[in-house]
Formats: C-alpha cells, structure tokens, sequence
C-alpha cells in the first residue's frame, strides 16, 4: 500500500474508532459523535496552518484523542493531580490504541514511533512537530471549544486558561490564533489575557 492510501486507510480506521462516542455534538442542526468532530477539525486546521505537515504530523493530528471517552475524567480525583495524572494516562492510551491502528494499515515502526513521540507531547518548544501539534490543539480550541467555554466559567477562570493556551503556542501560533474570530466578550478577554500576560 503506497503512503497516501495507508493515510487514507488509517484516518478510516481513527474516526471508525471515534464514531463510536456515546458523547454528541450538534453543529448547524446535525449530530456528530463527540471525538469524530474533534478529529476532523484538528486535520481542518493542520491543513491550514501546516499545509506540508509529515505523514506523522497528520496521522496524530487525526488519532490525538482517540477514544477519549473510555478513560472519563471523574475516573480520578477531581483535583490538579488527578487531572495531571488522568492526562498522562490519556496520552499512553491514545499511543496504544493509535499504534494498533497504524499496525494493522501496515506502518512501519519508524512511524508508529514518531506519531507515539508526538501523542506523548515529547519535547515541546524544542520538536518542531511537537511544536505545531500543540499549535494546532490549540487552534482548534480556541476556534472551537472557547466561546461555548466561555459561558460555563467565570471570567477569571478564562482568562488563566488563555494564558497557558497562548504560554504553549509558538509566535507562527500566535499570529494564526489572533486572525480568528470572536464574540465581543471572548475578545475582550483574549485582550485582558494577553496585556496582562
């Protein structure tokens, strides 16, 4: 199988996977399992922001939460360790499950290893590609998940949450992040986030 057809046949398999997400989203009068939108927009703004990402980049842009709803949040204690250790358990869960995947499609274990390095978020700031994942996660929250954010969450709450968005973002990230669109309010709090970073 040559490269863009294994692409093709693994990104099958990924959102198979995420299809089957009891949670629900409706976008414009339509349902979509919860981490199948979530997928599909992380490949929508990596194809924007990084138009000539690897095959790596763009398998783990695909798989970065795969089956994130069986490992629940209140599986562990509703506090900042339980919320750190839930998330490193996560990222070995989204390896395994993705490396199975990139097995059975016929990968070789160069790659599985390298979109693994990425899922695990090895070397941020220093990794390019770890670098523009992280770019394009955020991207895809700040576009996607914010607003709706917005009005579950006292102001101060938000505006921490940008900081360490935007703490985690390369200058290239930055700049894609500020050409998004906001409502008048989540604006206003981008602005305070940012003067006061």
């Amino acid at each position: 199988m040559d490269e863009s057809k294994k692409l093709l046949e693994a990104f099958k398999l990924f959102d198979a996977a995420n299809a089957e997400d009891p949670n629900k989203e409706v976008v414009e009068g339509k349902e979509y399992a919860k981490e199948l939108l979530y997928a599909q927009r992380m490949t929508d703004i990596l194809n924007q922001f990084e138009p000539n990402a690897s095959e790596a980049l763009q398998l783990t842009a695909r798989c970065q939460h795969i089956c994130r709803w069986e490992i629940p949040r209140d599986s562990y204690e509703m506090n900042r360790v339980g919320y750190l250790k839930w998330r490193q358990e996560l990222k070995k869960f989204h390896a395994d499950k993705a490396s199975a995947i990139l097995k059975k499609v016929g990968y070789d274990e160069e790659t599985i290893e390298r979109v693994n390095f990425l899922l695990l978020k090895k070397q941020l700031k220093k990794d390019e590609e770890t670098q523009t994942l992280e770019d394009v996660i955020c991207l895809v929250f700040l576009k996607y998940y914010y607003e709706p954010f917005l009005i579950k969450h006292d102001d101060d709450k938000i505006i921490s949450i940008l900081q360490k968005t935007w703490k985690k973002m390369s200058p290239k990230g930055h700049d894609a992040a500020l050409k998004l669109s906001f409502s008048k309010k989540g604006l206003a709090l981008v602005s305070k986030a940012l003067s006061d970073h």
